[in-house]
């Protein structure tokens, strides 16, 4: 039995002698899923909302650099409200989207190992989230796609994008990838939402103590 304990408790002794001590591997491991599922749900909750993407000047969607002229081009000829429809179209498209991730994001967290939780509390400001979109950007694309598919069909992004996206692709002004409507919103919603869990990882670390949890404050303030 004391065989079995000090085996599963070998990851958590590479950890800094100083404090390693300090800490079971229960309390470790717990502190580091709480502050995960905490990191993801504040994100969701910000951006899965009416202007959580388009008010935050952080995460909103923009138009791809190609389409920058295009873009000029129409407010030139007094046509700027069709590139601000389509701005808001793509942010309202990922703000639907957002949403659907907390499962699968909970779901990463439980099934975190003892060696992933060690490497997240020895690695930086952004391991944690580093963890989450290794394990999660793939199924969370195949997730958002139909669901932004949808939202931009409503206000027919689809076809007023792509017309000119393929055009810019086409003679190197873009990237092929970013040529499609549902592709490249859905990509830029991940993006927003990696980018929020970072920004709550680092409020974590940086001051477990105003988290107001006893077991982040023990965990990350050892650190």
């Amino acid at each position: 039995m004391q065989r079995r304990h000090l085996l599963a408790c070998a990851p958590l002794m590479l950890l800094r002698p100083a404090w390693a001590a300090a800490l079971s591997e229960g309390d470790a491991n717990a502190g580091i899923r709480a502050a995960l599922e905490r990191g993801a749900a504040a994100a969701v909750a910000s951006l899965g909302r009416t202007d959580g993407f388009f008010g935050n000047p952080l995460v909103k969607i923009e138009l791809p650099s190609g389409l920058n002229s295009a873009a000029k081009l129409l407010r030139m000829t007094g046509q700027g409200g069709r590139v601000d429809e389509l701005v808001l179209a793509m942010n309202r498209a990922a703000e639907a989207a957002v949403p659907v991730a907390k499962p699968l994001l909970v779901k990463a967290v439980r099934d975190m190992s003892v060696e992933d939780g060690v490497r997240i509390l020895r690695g930086g400001d952004d391991a944690a989230t580093r963890f989450f979109e290794t394990k999660t950007r793939e199924p969370l694309f195949q997730q958002f796609l139909p669901i932004v598919t949808e939202a931009t069909r409503k206000v027919s992004l689809a076809d007023k994008y792509n017309a000119v996206a393929r055009k810019a692709a086409n003679v190197g002004l873009m990237k092929s990838e970013d040529a499609n409507a549902q592709h490249y919103v859905t990509q830029r919603a991940l993006d927003g939402l990696y980018l929020l869990i970072g920004e709550e990882e680092k409020k974590i670390r940086r001051d477990p103590v105003g988290s107001g949890s006893a077991l982040l404050k023990k965990v990350f303030g050892a650190l």
